[in-house]
């Protein structure tokens, strides 16, 4: 099986969800769906700027993309 659909393009996502459910959600009760995403922001934007990952060779993502080009692509 390759292409759309097959197992292997899932596996990321289903990483980062698990990451976010364990470490924010399940941790965090939150009442309402603004805070809910405020929540998710805040982790997110931490893991970014100071988590180090495995696949960026021990580097936070922040460091192997560039800030400047992050912080345009958000803009």
């Amino acid at each position: 099986m390759d292409g759309r659909g097959r197992w292997m393009d899932n596996v990321f996502i289903e990483r980062l969800w698990r990451s976010l459910k364990y470490e924010c959600v399940h941790l965090h009760a939150f009442e309402t769906g603004s805070e809910l995403r405020a929540g998710l922001s805040t982790r997110i934007g931490c893991c970014n700027a100071t988590r180090p990952h495995s696949g960026l060779d021990g580097r936070i993502p922040d460091e192997a993309y560039g800030v400047d080009v992050v912080a345009r692509l958000a803009a």
